[in-house]
């Protein structure tokens, strides 16, 4: 199969934040106290440009933040493990994205656990008061401990998918407001600079109701925060029978927020997805899947319609929301494996970064066209997305190019696919081990590796760059 695509580099050019690489995701906050978790953090910063994690929990029993009340009832916190968590962080060169939750049991108005093997208490608190004094005892700490001028330069999200069974309170909606409005007092109460926002509900929900609560009751609001994945449905999203593919759902997902944001009362607040992945079920995550899917949504969601993108995961260290893997290949979400294994996903975010930071006119569907200010390289993506249960086959892309210097006639090829930058073959070539041996790791690791570019020199303005199904490419031309 041949497709041709023309590249003029002196097409019209917009502006093109990398809006998918500045935050991720990750489980729950007592596994960013182990080690394996942070090496994997600083493996990914060492790629692109992560500013923010996100993570449940922070209010947890491990966290153990609740440490009693005094004799007025009033709380008294412990911030031992807190400190260690966000200076773990801080030391890597990473802030918190804090997710506000869940609820400490011994405040909580019920026994609520949620399905998760770590069993968060997701009910809401027995006295408003007690919730209030959390949220505000905490933030005091975190300005007190690392300064205004830093912690304004975090985010405070209220809750995660109240809409859902992370939510106890009856009726879901109503009770989650009146959360947030304490949580978003007591954070202005500490200081005016900390931004705080929500609704953090799953499948795009409540946005333009929870905006118009915070005008008519003049709750204080700096963003809004949502999820989607691919796998939701378009009932649940839409609120419509319509069939969608897992590789249009999440960007049509933002288009609609980001059209119900401007129609809002506050159209000029950040959009931001705190989570957003590849999908699940029939979706092999270990796979080089995710790259192409992914370049694909950054096409689809490049022009504004989403202020940050918070890839969920970063890691399958400690990942325990099922409770502890039981193979080193499972299709987790994060983007390295159990044992500080790259996955192909890894590669596709690794190369993705070379995009530049300025879109180029492209009429294609499988290519996005950008230019490095810094240098001034042309840089393409490339790829040949296969959707799950679809057998895909190998295709031909011809490259017409136009408009470019003569210094610019040769091109490096960064590829990733099941025979570059993905492990998951040379795992499947051992035998599927579920515990690998420190020696199959190690090899494991070694195949993960990212090989040098592929160099090629256009032919009269022409290169021809055949792709694999799920293969992603990345080509500069400098």
């Amino acid at each position: 199969m041949e497709e041709r695509i023309i590249v003029d580099a002196q097409s019209p050019a917009t502006a093109f934040p990398h809006f998918w690489e500045h935050m991720f995701g990750s489980c729950h906050a007592s596994v960013a106290l182990c080690e394996d978790w942070r090496k994997d953090l600083r493996a990914l910063r060492e790629i692109v440009d992560v500013k923010y994690v996100r993570f449940h929990g922070i209010f947890e029993h491990q966290a153990g933040i609740y440490g009693g009340q005094d004799a007025a009832g009033n709380l008294v916190l412990n911030f031992t493990r807190i400190d260690l968590i966000y200076d773990g962080l801080l030391e890597i060169g990473v802030y918190p994205f804090v997710e506000l939750g869940f609820m400490p049991e011994e405040i909580a108005a019920r026994p609520s656990p949620h399905p998760f093997w770590y069993h968060p208490n997701v009910a809401p608190p027995r006295d408003p008061r007690h919730w209030y004094q959390l949220v505000f005892q905490f933030a005091r700490h975190l300005v007190e401990r690392y300064g205004i001028e830093r912690v304004a330069d975090w985010y405070f999200e209220v809750w995660n998918e109240p809409n859902i069974d992370f939510w106890t309170g009856e009726p879901k909606e109503e009770t989650y407001y009146d959360l947030y409005d304490l949580a978003a007092s007591a954070l202005k109460d500490v200081s005016p600079r900390l931004r705080v926002g929500g609704p953090a509900t799953a499948q795009a929900a409540w946005i333009d109701r929870f905006i118009r609560h915070c005008v008519e009751k003049n709750v204080p609001v700096d963003f809004v925060s949502t999820h989607v994945y691919p796998n939701d449905t378009a009932l649940n999203v839409f609120g419509t029978e319509e069939n969608i593919p897992q590789s249009d759902m999440v960007a049509l997902a933002v288009r609609k927020v980001y059209q119900q944001v401007i129609a809002s009362g506050r159209p000029e607040l950040p959009i931001i997805w705190t989570e957003y992945n590849a999908g699940f079920d029939a979706v092999q995550l270990d796979s080089p899947y995710v790259g192409p899917w992914l370049a694909n949504n950054i096409r689809l969601c490049t022009g504004g319609f989403a202020t940050e993108m918070s890839y969920w995961t970063f890691t399958d260290a400690f990942f325990e929301e099922g409770g502890v893997f039981k193979s080193v290949f499972c299709s987790g979400f994060g983007l390295i494996a159990t044992g500080r294994i790259p996955k192909a996903s890894f590669n596709a975010f690794k190369i993705l970064h070379y995009l530049g930071d300025q879109q180029l006119a492209l009429d294609s569907t499988l290519a996005l066209l950008t230019r490095r200010s810094g240098d001034g390289a042309v840089v393409l993506a490339l790829w040949n997305y296969i959707p799950p249960r679809e057998s895909g086959r190998c295709i031909t892309v011809n490259l017409q190019l136009r408009g470019l210097k003569k210094n610019q006639e040769r091109a490096k090829i960064f590829l990733v696919d099941d025979d570059h930058g993905s492990p998951l073959k040379s795992w499947q070539a051992m035998g599927r081990p579920d515990f690998p041996s420190l020696e199959q790791q190690a090899a494991l690791r070694k195949a993960a590796v990212l090989p040098p570019p592929l160099s090629a020199k256009l032919v009269d303005g022409q290169l021809s760059v055949s792709l694999q199904p799920d293969a992603l490419a990345v080509i500069e031309f400098s």
